[in-house]
């Protein structure tokens, strides 16, 4: 039996999106963050010793990252569906947004998520306006430039097809979802980029997507 080792609000909703997708049974093993640090609670690393989620067992296997779960699945479950037959061109193209998603993408929306943290965390009086005035300095002249670069990319690409490989949706679309749901969530991302936001719109409204938020519970990146 699959089981997917569920945090709440993380990248894990996506792994019960696919499975959701493919139609495979699963059971689910819910943690919560804690509600100070937003950190991952210990118990986690007794599955895996990073102690961060998605892990997904699946009999005598424990496989963590993502990206890997997706590849795990599509290629042992997927029979065919969910990525390009490997001697199509689009193979390659499913495989850079398998990783461009985690790799690229994630990097500068995970730093504007650190250096606004740092702006609104408790410190002394008289440190709060430096800590400020470097945090503002470094999202204006570098994170948020990088933020809009990789967007701009993303709408472009999606003015090519229906769907980041092609006209077929694939589990590219499933890896790419967090770090885009994040992006409108906190990165900046809204109607002036009415490609990406109709993508938003349509990845929402699959059927597969809504029982993963029933079985998957709270999500408030999307929000």
């Amino acid at each position: 039996m699959i089981v997917v080792h569920h945090l709440n609000n993380s990248r894990s909703q996506r792994v019960l999106w696919l499975l959701e997708e493919m139609g495979l049974e699963y059971d689910i093993k819910r943690y919560e963050r804690d509600k100070k640090t937003m950190l991952a609670p210990p118990e986690l690393r007794k599955i895996h010793p990073l102690g961060k989620s998605p892990v997904l067992t699946d009999g005598d296997l424990t496989l963590a990252e993502s990206g890997a779960i997706i590849e795990y699945l599509v290629e042992r479950y997927g029979d065919g569906c969910f990525a390009p037959t490997r001697q199509l061109p689009a193979y390659l193209r499913y495989r850079y947004w398998l990783h461009y998603a985690e790799g690229s993408l994630m990097s500068p929306l995970l730093l504007k998520l650190v250096f606004d943290k740092i702006e609104t965390s408790p410190m002394p009086f008289f440190v709060k306006p430096i800590a400020k005035a470097i945090s503002g300095k470094a999202k204006s002249s570098f994170i948020m430039p990088q933020i809009s670069t990789h967007l701009d990319y993303l709408e472009a690409e999606l003015g090519k097809a229906e769907w980041f490989v092609g006209n077929d949706f694939t589990a590219a679309d499933v890896q790419l979802s967090f770090p885009i749901e994040a992006a409108a969530a906190r990165g900046g991302l809204d109607a002036s980029r009415p490609k990406l936001m109709d993508y938003l719109q349509r990845i929402h409204a699959r059927p597969a997507y809504q029982r993963a938020l029933e079985r998957g519970g709270e999500y408030e990146l999307m929000r």
